[in-house]
């Protein structure tokens, strides 16, 4: 079955979502940031089948967030790198994390536990307001339609309803 594309819809989740596509591909990016590079050490590390691991090192490669960089020459075998678009991806996870943490971690507590190396101290995500540090939370934030927003779709019945909600102008 194919899957549907969200590669041109305008929303960032959706675009995200259509590049992570699976399961798998998060966890790569996981072992990546705890230091593994080589497609062995994934491949030992998550117990994917190496075909799944190869497509999703490929499209993880081809999207920009992991780079090839060879480490031996014969036969040529690859290191995979974070690149900066790849690196930016760790605030999502430690979101997903947090998230987990607080909803799915049993009795025994948070199987992972983050240590800020800076101020010395375990921590753990919080999502703010990038101007005034605020929390940002479902209540107190609002999505509006943004400069990328197709401007052929921003006048359907549907979308302006949806923004109209966000904005409290209906109920």
């Amino acid at each position: 079955m194919k899957r549907t594309s969200f590669a041109q819809w305008p929303c960032s989740i959706a675009r995200t979502m259509d590049l992570l596509g699976d399961w798998w591909t998060p966890l790569v990016l996981r072992e990546a940031f705890y230091g593994i590079r080589r497609f062995d050490e994934f491949q030992q590390e998550l117990g994917i089948a190496r075909n799944t691991l190869a497509d999703r090192l490929r499209r993880l490669v081809g999207e920009g967030l992991l780079e090839k960089r060879a480490y031996q020459a014969d036969p040529v075998r690859y290191d995979y790198v974070l690149t900066e678009k790849g690196a930016d991806f760790y605030g999502v996870l430690t979101a997903m994390t947090r998230w987990g943490d607080r909803w799915l971690s049993g009795e025994d507590g948070p199987p992972i536990t983050l240590h800020h190396d800076t101020c010395g101290h375990d921590t753990h995500a919080e999502v703010v307001c990038a101007h005034c540090a605020g929390p940002l939370t479902a209540e107190n934030t609002r999505a509006r339609l943004g400069p990328g927003y197709p401007s052929k779709l921003a006048s359907r019945p549907d979308v302006v309803r949806r923004f109209t909600v966000q904005e409290g102008l209906t109920t």
